[in-house]
């Protein structure tokens, strides 16, 4: 098997990835020229959509907020040598958390106290539901792809049964919770900008945004700058070296499964305390597998998964300006253009590596040369 080329570390975090999309941004403007559709007239429309409007960004900033928590799990699971495709799980079972401390405490509690006990109780669910599958790893051999993938399902199937059942507001029809009390919402994003006297659009962007910001500097600190991350990373990098450096692989499994987990149930806060207000059975929306993505183009680090969020969620909100702009564009060919995105990032990631490698040597030799 072919060895991933070396590169050096800012050419591989910046511009490896901006070639990729780059590669994928011109594969998908012939796609659409095959389709009959102007690709210079869809960027801009896209563009547009997403940053060219106070709305139109809020919508962008929001979906990435929910991408930044799943990206930061799948590359936290990453740096600890495990492949966490089980995010979306984890992430209903943090809103299940969530949804359980909002009915227990807003009714009695303001939502200084309300906000911080759902954000606690939907990482603790996540990293629980984390947990079984790195024990699972950890002690029995069991691989994380296949349980993770297993515990979607089970998660799924649980929120069904306790939104028809136990947790269905009496009288409604629709699979969802008794709606939360006031101390359980998220304040939006109009009302801190109203607060510093700017006008701004009621849309779904809340403060949440704040908090995924906060994750990714944690993860940064706690993968880059601390010890118990140098061990993490040390495990997923070579466990055999690892062990013998007196790290314990199966600590470093447990650590990584769970962040991991904590970090997916902090969607809950976004769509359920930001936006729903109640616990609905597809809040996740497929978030979970999206952050697999998101990881990937941004090289599992905290600001590249940052700014591969922000990517995706102008993909998401300038392709619903792209149905209503141009007739006969649809939902699909956003999928299309995400999908190339994810090959050239993922699948195809070291394509242009080889070629970087060498314009850096063929640059690095006259400096060289000059010291030499």
């Amino acid at each position: 098997m072919s060895q991933p080329t070396e590169l050096p570390r800012w050419m591989d975090l910046v511009l490896l990835p901006a070639v990729n999309l780059g590669m994928a941004l011109a594969v998908s403007a012939i796609v659409l020229l095959i389709v009959g559709h102007d690709p210079g007239q869809v960027l801009g429309l896209l563009v547009k959509g997403a940053f060219g409007s106070k709305a139109g960004l809020s919508y962008t900033l929001y979906y990435a907020t929910t991408f930044v928590f799943t990206g930061l799990a799948v590359a936290v699971a990453f740096h600890g040598g495990l492949f966490n495709i089980g995010g979306e799980g984890q992430a209903m079972m943090g809103g299940l958390g969530a949804t359980l401390a909002a009915l227990a405490f807003a009714p009695h509690l303001p939502a200084v106290l309300t906000l911080p006990l759902m954000i606690v109780a939907a990482m603790a669910f996540g990293l629980a539901w984390a947990a079984v599958p790195a024990a699972l790893q950890a002690w029995r051999g069991s691989h994380v792809v296949i349980t993770t993938i297993m515990f979607n399902f089970l998660a799924a199937a649980l929120l069904g049964y306790l939104l028809v059942g136990p947790l269905k507001e009496p009288g409604n029809m629709a699979p969802e919770s008794r709606a939360f009390g006031d101390s359980a919402r998220m304040p939006g994003w109009h009302e801190l900008m109203a607060w510093l006297g700017v006008d701004w659009p009621k849309t779904p962007l809340n403060l949440s945004l704040l908090l995924a910001l906060a994750a990714a500097v944690g993860v940064a600190l706690a993968l880059f700058r601390s010890q118990p991350g140098y061990a993490l990373r040390a495990v997923g990098f070579s466990p055999e070296a690892a062990r013998y450096a007196g790290i314990a692989p199966r600590t470093q499994i447990m650590r990584s499964m769970m962040l991991s987990g904590a970090l997916a149930g902090l969607v809950a806060i976004n769509e359920l305390a930001g936006v729903q207000g109640r616990l609905l059975a597809e809040f996740v929306a497929g978030a979970g597998f999206a952050g697999i993505a998101v990881s990937l183009i941004g090289r599992n680090h905290p600001l590249g998964i940052v700014l591969a969020s922000l990517l995706f969620g102008a993909l998401y909100q300038g392709g619903a300006e792209l149905a209503f702009e141009i007739q006969g564009f649809s939902r699909e060919m956003v999928f299309t253009l995400q999908g190339l995105i994810v090959l050239f990032a993922g699948a195809m990631s070291q394509v242009a590596a080889p070629a970087l490698a060498r314009l850096h040597r063929t640059l690095r030799r006259p400096r060289e040369a000059a010291h030499g």
